[in-house]
């Protein structure tokens, strides 16, 4: 049996931080804001997985008003979220897209695959990472911030019988 979950994340972009996306860092003049990294894309896949697991929410999992997250490392909040869900479940796939109208992702989107496919220990091939445009709609159009979807299919494990 299988199980879908899909996430959402979105940060406004501030001065005097790195931008993370997908767990690769990109240069670019200003980061997002948030009490972790703000890794808006990593955030969404979170969700995603723990919606398909129905485990609850990020912020259920890794609040904000805990300091042990300030400035956290999406990548170790992933592969964590991943060895939650292992017992009961295998990643088959996952699918993230990336709504920014600066900068330029397109570049980066094979190394977010590499990173997010050895977080989760699954092959590249089962990780897709899109960027797209808000065609200068809403915030992410105005260049006020970045958001982020995804999707993960998870895969039931069988339990054995005693």
């Amino acid at each position: 049996m299988t199980q879908t979950g899909w996430g959402y994340d979105s940060h406004r972009f501030v001065k005097g931080r790195k931008l993370v996306l997908g767990g690769v860092g990109i240069p670019f003049k200003m980061g997002l804001k948030g009490h972790s990294d703000a890794d808006a894309a990593l955030h969404a896949l979170i969700d995603a997985l723990l919606g398909a697991a129905a485990l609850g929410d990020i912020g259920t999992l890794f609040p904000d008003s805990d300091p042990r997250f300030k400035g956290a490392d999406s990548l170790r909040l992933l592969a964590d979220t991943a060895r939650r869900i292992a017992p009961r479940f295998r990643i088959v796939h996952v699918d993230v897209t990336v709504l920014a109208e600066v900068p330029k992702l397109g570049p980066y989107k094979n190394r977010m695959r590499a990173k997010i496919g050895h977080a989760l220990n699954v092959p590249i091939e089962n990780v897709s990472v899109k960027a797209k445009t808000n065609e200068g709609m809403g915030f992410v159009g105005k260049k006020e911030g970045i958001a982020a979807v995804a999707v993960a299919t998870l895969e039931k494990k069988l339990r054995r019988a005693r």
